[in-house]
């Protein structure tokens, strides 16, 4: 077994080097040799923390509102009925914390830095393993005491902290085998820190929690050591890496009773700083193409930039202006209704716990609280209402210029084309009742090297009218589920595009290795008062005979709602073509003499497809796998999927409309 999994191990590896230019693996030997320089064993006795008060604070403590939500979460939370990866789970308080709560698989206590999250067969799937350690119950528990100033809440937080601290010591165990992820729970102890008042809480009051704060500050410098010294294995522009620094700036802030932690600030304000423009467009679109990543990214940075404002070195303006920049594209590509296209890897990790008793949406979550913080009244006007996370953030009074911002009645998506991240919302009346948005995928495949969490969806779009989707990306699944469910989600005939002989535009590797890459180019963007116009293309399909690229056309004329997409595929022959197009769960789809009539809801669609041609309707199919859609990390339910497919000359054009019709 052990020889079957180092064989594994080399294989992945290999298909690591395949899938990176010769500029990349250069650059990933020398960050692997300079990580290996800066490493050190592990220091025996944890320096003694100096009292310092008054403690720094960069959260505010007012109380919000939704105060029943947060104490009747917290309250199911003590009676054991957790919500992991937003489902509900059955699990013991405290748990048993090396258990995996999706199936059970335990975990052995061996050194984490060589305990693989990702053999499934010792760690069952590593998401929901890793999600528990991450602590974001922690801060629940410190909202509901903070809330309501019960003794319960703030000794179950003790007694969970405790629990975690003798079964998971340093450097053993799932908790210890990533520094990203330690990086998170960091942050998640500092809000939960100073929501139960800091080193002078009640909780700390007898011996019982003196002995707690011992360990839990000896842990906080573990963390941050851990982080410092034994950085993760990945070069420069990984999000896992933000959130290795992310949660070593905010220990750095929030806990300054050690000499090092001068050192973790400088360090981790340095590293973010680099890491912002190797990962964020100027234009606000993560570059590892992934939906999932956006978020967890713009979080770790809120919450470090946060902390820095409490310090005398704030981060700079070009970090904060990134951070803008994500939210304004977050508002280009949210629909009328709330809905963002699951671009790439969509999974549904919590960065922290201040949203679990609140019952809002992350992405609103997001806006609000960018609103504020750059007085933006765009993105006020998307984000509608603060909700209860910003509150936690940034107070009472700050909430208060929401409204003044609401006020000055700024277009809600004033920004519609985001080039260096490949992305282009395409429509009419946006941001309204009579909403026609369509959002065009026209990037990268993912972020340089193995583009881990992007799909291979090159000109993929999504479609929704009047806040109700029609076409969708069907989202990702599952990571460590069966590699079919895994390829299936992230290959080309689950996306709206092209595919040649059923093949996926991009060569994998393994579950998150992406070895043949191809490349984009927008080869025309015109927009006027009567129509829009994009033309793009890729050559995903190059490897094949006669090197096909695959142009697609979107010109949507305004005055009638129409959407007419032409594709063409270059080369030489006849071409296997396949469109696929997957509509919402919620859509209705009738087959027509022309075509489909497609409602959802009061809202209809009429979708004319090429002359010619096999139409296939399929709904749930396993073989082919096709007409599903995943909400939620491993949920799918069933959805209406579309193929059409035919034998085409090449560069003979394939025309789909879509025409509103109600």
């Amino acid at each position: 077994m052990e020889a079957m999994s180092s064989l594994t191990r080399v294989g992945r590896y290999w298909n690591q080097l395949r899938g990176l230019s010769v500029a990349e693996i250069v650059e990933k030997a020398g960050s692997t040799a300079s990580r290996a320089m800066i490493r050190r064993p592990a220091v025996e006795t944890v320096p003694l923390p100096r009292p310092m008060l008054p403690e720094p604070t960069w959260l505010s403590l007012q109380q919000p509102s939704r105060r029943g939500v947060v104490l009747r979460r917290a309250d199911e939370l003590l009676d054991g009925r957790w919500r992991i990866l937003a489902k509900p789970m059955e699990l013991a308080f405290p748990p048993e914390w090396n258990c995996n709560p999706a199936g059970g698989a335990r975990v052995p206590l061996t050194t984490g830095r060589r305990f693989s999250v990702r053999d499934i067969e010792t760690a069952g799937d590593y998401k929901y393993l890793l999600e528990v350690h991450r602590h974001g119950e922690l801060v629940l528990l410190a909202q509901a005491w903070h809330f309501s100033g019960e003794r319960r809440y703030l000794d179950a937080l003790g007694d969970l902290l405790g629990s975690w601290f003798a079964q998971c010591p340093f450097p053993h165990g799932a908790a210890w085998s990533c520094p990203g992820e330690a990086g998170i729970r960091l942050i998640n102890w500092a809000l939960a820190w100073q929501l139960v008042g800091g080193i002078r809480s009640p909780l700390f009051d007898n011996p019982v929690g003196k002995v707690l704060r011992t360990d839990w500050l000896n842990s906080v410098w573990r963390h941050a050591e851990f982080i410092e010294s034994h950085p993760g294995r990945r070069a420069v522009g990984d999000h896992k890496r933000i959130a290795e620094l992310a949660g070593l700036y905010v220990a750095g802030v929030t806990w300054p009773h050690w000499d090092e932690a001068t050192t973790w600030r400088s360090v981790a304000r340095e590293g973010l700083e680099k890491e912002v423009p190797q990962q964020i467009a100027a234009d606000g679109v993560c570059r590892e193409q992934s939906i999932g990543v956006q978020q967890a990214v713009w979080d770790c940075l809120m919450f470090a930039g946060l902390a820095s404002r409490s310090t005398d070195a704030p981060f700079s303006a070009k970090y904060w202006q990134r951070l803008e920049a994500m939210l304004e594209f977050l508002a280009a590509i949210m629909d009328a209704g709330g809905h963002v296209p699951q671009l790439g890897d969509a999974d549904s990790s919590l960065t922290t716990g201040l949203g679990l008793g609140s019952g809002s949406c992350v992405f609103h979550g997001q806006l609000a609280t960018g609103a504020l913080l750059f007085q933006n009244a765009s993105l006020a006007r998307k984000a509608g209402v603060v909700d209860p996370v910003t509150e936690w953030l940034l107070g009472g009074a700050a909430c208060e210029e929401f409204d003044d911002l609401m006020l000055k009645g700024a277009v809600a998506t004033p920004r519609t084309d985001f080039p260096e991240g490949g992305v282009y919302v395409l429509g009419a009346n946006l941001d309204t009742p009579a909403e026609f948005r369509a959002v065009v995928d026209a990037g990268a495949l993912g972020l340089a090297g193995v583009a881990a969490h992007g799909h291979a969806d090159a000109l993929s779009f999504t479609l929704s009218m009047a806040g109700c989707e029609f076409l969708v990306d069907p989202g990702t699944g599952t990571y460590l589920g069966a590699e079919s469910w895994r390829n299936g989600f992230r290959g080309t005939a689950m996306h709206n595009t092209l595919s040649l002989d059923g093949d996926d535009q991009a060569v994998s590797g393994g579950r998150f290795i992406w070895t043949r890459r191809y490349q984009t180019r927008v080869v025309e963007r015109h927009d006027s008062p009567r129509e829009e116009r994009l033309v793009a293309e890729h050559d995903g399909y190059r490897r094949k005979p006669g090197r096909p690229v695959h142009r697609r056309a979107w010109l949507f004329d305004r005055p009638s709602g129409t959407l007419s997409v032409t594709d063409s595929v270059s080369g030489s022959g006849v071409q296997d073509v396949r469109l696929h197009w997957h509509f919402s769960e919620e859509c209705s789809v009738t087959c027509t003499p022309d075509g489909l009539h497609v409602s959802n809801g009061p809202v209809c669609l009429e979708m004319l497809l090429p002359p010619g041609g096999e139409v296939s309707v399929l709904h749930g199919s396993e073989t082919p796998l096709t007409g599903w859609v995943s909400r939620g990390y491993d949920q799918r339910v069933p959805c209406t999927t579309v193929i059409w497919r035919a034998q085409v000359a090449a560069g003979m054009p394939m025309e789909t409309v879509f025409r509103r019709l109600c």
